[in-house]
């Protein structure tokens, strides 16, 4: 009989964060990775202390594990040159121990994607890098500040692209990003490999929706909206507000499951139009679901001219997720998103914008209507499973030890 593979998926830019999008991610392929192998994750910090079922956790920077965990999950953003010269030095150590501890190691993207393969790959160990996205510069140059933000940015991404061309396999969740890191990395496309992301059924499945509403005290006869998410650039909230303001129908609510930047704006934007908007700010992981059923349709208003030449590229986690609850989903006609969304058939496709918003919100369909839809969102959604896609991230771990 053969060992079971011993396997790290280390987290460098994250900081454990339950609320997390990106936390949960890693978490859910770890818990699925481990039916058949030995998994360790390992964050930058654990400023939250969460039970993990069937894997280990552990800290890169132990140190840095008493400290209070930010709303920013990338738990690099923003620190000075030198506390990330500082962390780096941790990264090496860390990469030192790994490949003397475990069979295959896989580094998830951030901002120096690749350099804790390349250190774990100097020391004989495989390693491979899983890909999310390729953070590209999209603020105006204003000010002398905001030119050594430009700088520092440029810098990290041309190491990350040094390092992640001497890696032998790259993961990216989607073919629109493979083609990115092709074209801004210069990736050779036959070390990128792409597999898709799953979703916890367990979790996310349909539940009774007048039970969900009067638990968290949602009007039963309205129509309810809800976005479940960061607030930042990437999704953009402003339009489908500005439209709820100029669309009159008192019967529909927008419910906002989440935090970030972009919320104070979003709450004034909502006080000055009269929207029926209820903001309710982060909320425990394991309660997303029962917000989901208490919505008729759920949105997802990505902007696509934040990202690299105007393409979404990574996976739309929360879609699948709205969909899995039975909830049709309202975004826009990008990426992988039109692999997920029939429109009229399981969601809708629309530019995000408040022009496109008016006249969606003057169409929208019955409650009736989008439940039906929900039922074939969530036969959409069936296929998705964590499952599959640590079976494909295993069998590549496995591919990388035949090549040692």
């Amino acid at each position: 009989m053969t060992s079971r593979l011993s396997l790290c998926y280390a987290a460098p830019g994250q900081s454990l964060l339950g609320t997390a999008g990106s936390t949960r991610n890693v978490m859910s392929v770890a818990q699925a990775m481990s039916q058949c192998a030995d998994v360790t994750v390992a964050f930058r910090t654990i400023p939250q202390t969460v039970a993990p079922r069937g894997f280990k956790i552990i800290a890169i920077d132990d140190a840095g594990s008493s400290r209070t965990a930010t709303r920013d999950d990338v738990a690099v953003r923003g620190l000075n040159p030198f506390a990330h010269a500082a962390y780096l030095r941790n990264v090496r150590r860390f990469a030192a121990q790994a490949a003397r501890s475990y069979d295959v190691v896989f580094e998830k993207g951030w901002r120096f994607s690749g350099y804790l393969a390349r250190e774990v790959m100097r020391q004989g160990t495989p390693s491979g890098v899983i890909e999310n996205d390729v953070r590209y510069w999209n603020e105006p140059l204003r000010d002398f500040r905001t030119l050594l933000r430009f700088a520092a940015q440029a810098a990290t991404q041309f190491l990350a692209a040094r390092c992640s061309r001497r890696v032998p396999l790259v993961i990216a969740e989607t073919e629109e990003l493979k083609e990115v890191l092709i074209a801004l990395r210069g990736i050779a496309p036959e070390r990128i490999e792409v597999v898709e992301l799953g979703v916890d059924h367990g979790m996310f499945q349909p539940r009774d929706q007048s039970a969900a509403r009067e638990d968290i005290r949602i009007n039963q006869d309205a129509t309810v909206l809800l976005y479940v998410g960061g607030l930042d650039i990437y999704h953009d909230l402003g339009p489908l507000i500005e439209a709820l303001g100029r669309v009159a129908r008192a019967s529909v609510e927008l419910h906002i499951v989440g935090d970030g930047e972009l919320r104070s704006t979003y709450e004034q934007a909502s006080r000055r139009l009269n929207v029926l908007a209820t903001f309710h700010g982060q909320v425990a992981h394991e309660r997303v679901p029962e917000f989901i059923a208490a919505a008729d349709l759920c949105v997802a208003p990505y902007q696509p001219n934040n990202f690299y030449a105007g393409k979404i590229t990574f996976s739309t986690l929360k879609i699948p997720e709205y969909m899995a609850c039975a909830r049709p989903v309202a975004s826009v006609p990008h990426g992988h998103i039109l692999q997920l969304i029939d429109d009229q058939m399981n969601g809708f496709l629309l530019a995000n914008e408040v022009v496109a918003w008016i006249g969606f919100l003057h169409a929208l369909p019955s409650r009736s209507r989008l439940q039906a839809m929900g039922r074939e969102a969530a036969k959409r959604a069936a296929g998705l499973s964590w499952e599959k896609t640590a079976e494909q991230y295993l069998d590549l771990a496995r591919r990388l030890l035949t090549k040692r």
